[in-house]
């Protein structure tokens, strides 16, 4: 196994080089486990004092103790032996790495020697460890350091007792560990500090999200980040390998089966030894005594926030469990799935985790059963319900157009006294706008800033719309404009909505207004606003106006399509101006420009009020020709106009077709159907169609009353008058 896949790929292939100098004091530094350490100590008096230590093989190669320099030194006379002092002359990654193993090995090792050979001074310790360490660098240096840490067993050592061998074991595996570890943290670290991840999180702090979601979410994408770099830091180290495998001449291979056997018989040569003990090293961890209540409350904390980070895998499902899981996932949406349910918690005994893992497989298969399934697990105590696991699902329903569902969620929190939180009340404020019920999500968006939370642009969007759907231009113009005082610009679509709701209600002066503000907001004309001002200016009956935003159209080098055409010829309707009306259709052939159905429905109607039936005929052939269906508009055109005309076949057939869309019909179109009933003398069929219209919820106008109601008297008269 390659020392550099323990240490984070980074490869300790050599052994970094010292120049130092004597000098005739020194300060005692005390030993850390850090990763930014500048001196080093090396002990050349005990070479000479002590019989079992020889000479080292190369003058400063196993200067090895780091430290950093503490403010509370203890200076030691020049008569004592000295401890020689030098600095790192190389900043290469391989020393580097070396430098903090050894580091971490001095630390550690110190420790278990003090608490073993509780007798010794401070100069034998020292002694011991600099043999030691010299075993561990020539262990480099020989290359066998590799293949000692990937052991499962410690091996025999000649020089060194077996229960020491074994310690030095344990040691160097704790220390590749405990740098992978700081390595992968440090890495860490710096993924949730990028730029990416800094963006994600404040987008969705933008959106609402806060406290640990928020924090889960930043580790999550930090993870994935984290995950793809060593995925292709993987990769690249593979392709290395194979790079250095072709190159490699087999020429080096015997030159470095040589060195090793000098080396092997150098170290023979030598005798380094150390007492022998007997019985097992037996030490606490760093010197701390963690059999006190307290450390069991430090490794919790530790574990959940150890648990943030590196999520914990789900349990393998297997045997009967797996049987249960398979009929789970094939359930359909009107199967019960408490049973199976019940007894996949009885077999798999789950965790949150677990349940997440399941309902994930659910969601891929079967959407409507992930819902049912994840409803009931809310007042499953393994699932561990949180209020964001009642704010997804009750946006799953919005999203799926199930109010209802969603309602039943919200009673749910609330019974078990959650209160919906932002995320909750956002989604609340979208399905309620959505839906039409004003009402309830004003509430939702009031709510929000109660809470403190300043709705973002979507927020608002939808609340404007919901205003805009109800008819209430004013609300949502005021809302719009206190979106504009937080420097927020409302969308395009959200403009012409309201442009569009203005026009359709006959208001130009409200519409024009939205249509400047359009240009101050920095959107420029289009065909589809400038139709807007045209059909305001229709409906309102100023077919000047009117025209003067349709030539505009035209300037700016728009099209005007059918719809365009058909709110202009309207105006021209609404004065009864047949000749312009005419003068620009024919204009507008000469051009190419080809009439739609929207159009020859406006003509249908206008034409059908002047009672020009033959005309109305031919353009009817018209649209049979192009193979188009008659709208619903053009049939209560016909209605209308048959009924006046008293050609009561073709006026009962056009009625027919206007009874079976009576749910898509408007107030105002009701009203038209029995104007020209009662105008065509079919009384008993008007009085139909208005209790018709009673029916579908819409107040009949007093000029229809009116008409209603001489229409019953002249009946009741002409009934008398018979008798």
């Amino acid at each position: 196994m390659n020392l550099k896949h323990f240490l984070s790929r980074l490869t300790i292939n050599k052994v970094s080089r010292f120049s130092g100098r004597r000098t005739p004091s020194w300060n005692y530094r005390e030993v850390c486990t850090s990763r930014c350490i500048t001196p080093l100590i090396h002990l050349p008096e005990y070479h000479k004092e002590d019989s079992r230590i020889g000479n080292p093989k190369t003058p400063m190669a196993h200067s090895f103790f780091y430290r950093f320099v503490h403010s509370g030194q203890q200076t030691v006379p020049s008569s004592t032996n000295a401890v020689e002092t030098v600095s790192v002359n190389s900043e290469d990654d391989d020393d580097v790495v070396m430098n903090e193993f050894l580091s971490r090995f001095v630390w550690i090792m110190r420790g278990k020697l003090t608490e073993v050979y509780t007798d010794a001074d401070k100069k034998e310790i020292d002694a011991m460890l600099h043999i030691i360490v010299e075993k561990v660098v020539s262990e480099m240096e020989a290359g066998r350091l590799e293949s000692f840490l990937g052991s499962e067993t410690a091996s025999v050592s000649q020089d060194f007792s077996e229960d020491l061998w074994k310690t030095v074991w344990e040691v160097s595996n704790i220390v590749v560990e405990d740098m992978k570890k700081a390595k992968k943290k440090e890495k860490m670290k710096s993924f949730l500090q990028s730029e990416e991840v800094k963006d994600m999180a404040r987008f969705a702090g933008e959106i609402g999200i806060r406290g640990d979601l928020l924090r889960e979410l930043r580790f999550k994408w930090a993870r994935e980040k984290l995950e793809d770099s060593e995925f292709y830091d993987s990769l690249e180290l593979l392709r290395q390998e194979a790079k250095e495998q072709e190159q490699e001449p087999e020429s080096e291979t015997e030159t470095t089966e040589f060195h090793e056997d000098n080396i092997e018989k150098e170290d023979d040569a030598e005798e380094i030894s150390l007492p022998k003990r007997s019985g097992k090293i037996k030490y606490k961890i760093y010197g701390l005594d963690l059999s006190k209540p307290k450390w069991a409350e430090v490794a919790d904390h530790i574990h959940e926030t150890g648990g943030s980070v590196w999520p914990q895998e789900p349990k393998p499902i297997s045997g009967k469990s797996k049987i249960v899981t398979e009929k789970l996932l094939s359930l359909q949406v009107d199967n019960d799935p408490s049973p199976l349910i019940t007894e996949w918690i009885e077999l798999q005994q789950p965790n949150r985790i677990d349940w997440i893992a399941l309902l994930n497989r659910l969601k891929q298969q079967n959407d409507q059963l992930y819902f049912k399934v994840t409803e009931l697990l809310l007042d499953e105590e393994s699932f561990q319900t949180t209020i964001r696991d009642y704010s997804h699902l009750i946006d799953a329903y919005a999203k799926n157009n199930q109010l209802e569902n969603a309602e039943r969620i919200i009673k749910k929190m609330t019974e078990k006294g959650i209160s919906p939180d932002i995320l909750t009340k956002t989604t609340m404020v979208h399905m309620y706008s959505k839906s039409g019920n004003l009402n309830l999500a004003k509430e939702a968006f009031d709510s929000l800033k109660t809470l403190g939370f300043q709705p973002d642009l979507k927020v608002y969007n939808s609340m404007i719309m919901a205003y805009i759907n109800t008819g209430d231009r004013k609300s949502s113009e005021a809302l719009m404009r206190d979106l504009e005082s937080q420097n927020f610009k409302p969308s395009e679509t959200t403009f012409l909505a309201l442009l569009k709701s203005y026009a359709q209600n006959g208001d130009p002066i409200g519409a024009h207004r939205i249509f400047t503000r359009m240009e101050f907001a920095g959107f420029p004309k289009s065909l589809e606003s400038c139709t807007y001002l045209v059909e305001a200016y229709s409906r309102k009956g100023n077919p000047d106006q009117a025209r003067k935003h349709f030539d505009e159209i035209i300037k700016l080098g728009y099209k005007p399509n059918d719809n365009c055409i058909a709110r202009m010829i309207s105006a021209y309707a609404k004065k009864n101006l047949l000749d312009k009306g005419l003068q620009l259709l024919l204009q507008l052939e000469k051009e190419g420009t080809e009439h739609g159905v929207e159009t020859y429905s406006v003509l249908i109607d206008w034409l059908g009020k002047l009672q020009l039936m033959e005309e109305v005929e031919g353009i009817l052939g018209k649209l049979s020709e192009k193979g188009v269906d008659p709208s619903l508009s053009v049939h209560l055109s016909l209605c209308d106009m048959y009924a006046r005309g008293r050609e009561e076949k073709k006026a009962l057939q056009a009625l027919g077709v206007v009874e079976a869309n009576k749910e898509k019909l408007r107030g105002d179109e009701f009203e038209k159907v029995i104007s020209g009933l009662i105008a065509g003398g079919f009384k008993q069929d008007a009085e139909r169609i208005h209790n018709m219209m009673k029916e579908q919820g819409f107040k009949v106008s007093e000029q229809l009353s009116v008409s209603l109601q001489a229409a019953q008297t002249f009946n009741r008269k002409r009934s008398s008058f018979m008798r």
